[in-house]
């Protein structure tokens, strides 16, 4: 496979944090600097620092690596995986190809219920883009309860989905039993599911966070196979009303703490976010993660900036992700229109991507992007060009852009019209603007102008 790094059994350290601060330039560096329109160097020296990391398991041979940080575009997540109660591989598997086919940048497989790990090895088979997991909700079937849980298995289900090639895992290593009281009186409690389970067995055995407790173990395994650690928001708000809470921040200022635990073995970390936040303190959650993880890449879900669009929530979550991609986060974890209400569909997995490259996008216009701009710009071109073929190509979805084009312009004359079926040809105003005659235009306002001087 082009672009990974060959390792042998008894290379002590795999990752590419090690690697980058050993100065070396890997071929997956190699790889993202082509793709960010980057310098090597650059790469290496923002995945040196912990600002960039390169999800890339050494066991994962489809790989194409990617980049997530605040030097590279804004990347989008998709979550898939099957539920107790509905979906099957094939679904899966469908869905991850269609995440690829609209532009998720990694995916998430969340799989619950039965045919875990067959599900997650045809996913790791087919993926050319960076899988991620919640190693907790594959233990959690383990066992009868979760109060059974142990610290034990946990990291036993850690080891095996490192094996299997997982790229990044969420760790909700900083739900701390000290930060429960915290969500008492919270409108809707605690909604991670990971959070939940873990506070659950807090509660019951009345002791700590055991992903916490064996957190530098957590950091070993993931060092040996080169898996970038997720660190999970199992207290992010589930409500507006419950967004910037103390409980959210205690639980930052605890990832800030395995960040640089992480960071001291080599080993690459995101952050992840909120959740459900107005817009009014979005940037301040940005800026404060940024300074209490040292620019780690944050990694948000949504955020969501109200909550009375059941059905529309890759709408309302769309506007935050613009946003706080806008003042610096790195990856936005994708919100489908079936958010709160049931498991995602193919369609919902489109719309939701969809959404969220468009969030990216504006993003990274914000940010300044140039290949950004130079797309917007070239698609502007093609629209006032009226080249309709050049605008599908160049359409975020072009099989949608062409369809709705087609349904009252189908015929091929219409591909070459200077008018859509909006205004017409007598109504459109770029094909209006086209036929000014702007020689006689200028004529007119010099004249014009030496009349008023003449007047003064």
């Amino acid at each position: 496979m082009p672009h990974r790094t060959a390792f042998s059994e008894s290379d002590e350290c795999r990752t590419q944090m090690h690697l980058a601060r050993r100065g070396v330039v890997s071929p997956e560096m190699e790889r993202v600097a082509e793709r960010e329109h980057l310098p090597a160097e650059t790469v290496r020296e923002e995945v040196a620092r912990g600002r960039m990391i390169i999800p890339a398991n050494v066991h994962h041979a489809a790989l194409d690596p990617m980049a997530i940080g605040l030097r590279a575009g804004v990347k989008v997540n998709a979550n898939i995986g099957n539920s107790p109660t509905t979906s099957s591989l094939d679904e899966e598997v469908e869905k991850l190809t269609l995440s690829e086919r609209y532009g998720a940048d990694t995916v998430m497989d969340l799989s619950t219920g039965k045919r875990i790990d067959e599900t997650r090895e045809a996913i790791l088979a087919r993926a050319t883009v960076p899988i991620g997991t919640v190693p907790i909700y594959q233990a959690i079937e383990q066992v009868k309860s979760p109060e059974e849980l142990s610290g034990d298995l946990l990291l036993e289900v850690i080891e095996h989905q490192a094996r299997q090639g997982v790229d990044y895992m969420t760790i909700h290593a900083g739900v701390r039993l000290e930060h429960l009281p915290l969500c008492q009186h919270r409108v809707t409690g605690i909604v991670s599911r990971g959070g939940g389970l873990l506070a659950r067995w807090m509660v019951h055995h009345r002791t700590e966070n055991p992903l916490y407790e064996r957190f530098d173990d957590v950091v070993e395994i993931c060092r040996e196979h080169d898996v970038s650690i997720s660190l999970g928001d199992g207290l992010r708000p589930g409500s507006i009303a419950d967004a910037s809470d103390a409980a959210q921040f205690a639980e930052l200022d605890t990832l800030g703490e395995l960040t640089e635990r992480a960071w001291e073995r080599d080993v690459q970390v995101m952050v992840e976010g909120p959740g459900h936040v107005p817009m009014d303190q979005l940037e301040e959650n940005v800026r404060r993660q940024r300074e209490v993880c040292r620019e780690a890449p944050f990694y948000t879900l949504g955020p969501l900036v109200t909550d009375v669009a059941p059905g529309y929530d890759h709408i309302t979550s769309a506007i935050g992700a613009a946003i706080v991609g806008w003042h610096g986060t790195s990856m936005l974890c994708y919100v489908t229109p079936k958010e709160h209400l049931g498991l995602p569909n193919a369609d919902d997995v489109k719309q939701g991507l969809i959404a969220y490259r468009i969030a990216a996008h504006a993003a990274d216009l914000a940010r300044g992007n140039r290949r950004a701009a130079e797309w917007d710009r070239a698609l502007s071109k093609a629209r006032f060009d009226f080249d309709w073929r050049e605008q599908f190509r160049l359409a975020l979805d072009p099989d949608t852009a062409q369809a709705m084009h087609d349904e009252t312009l189908s015929d091929d004359y219409f591909k070459t019209a200077e008018f859509c079926s909006m205004c017409g040809p007598k109504f459109c105003p770029m094909h209006n603007f086209r036929d000014v005659d702007w020689e006689a235009i200028r004529s007119v306002v010099a004249e014009r102008r030496r009349e008023r001087e003449a007047v003064a």
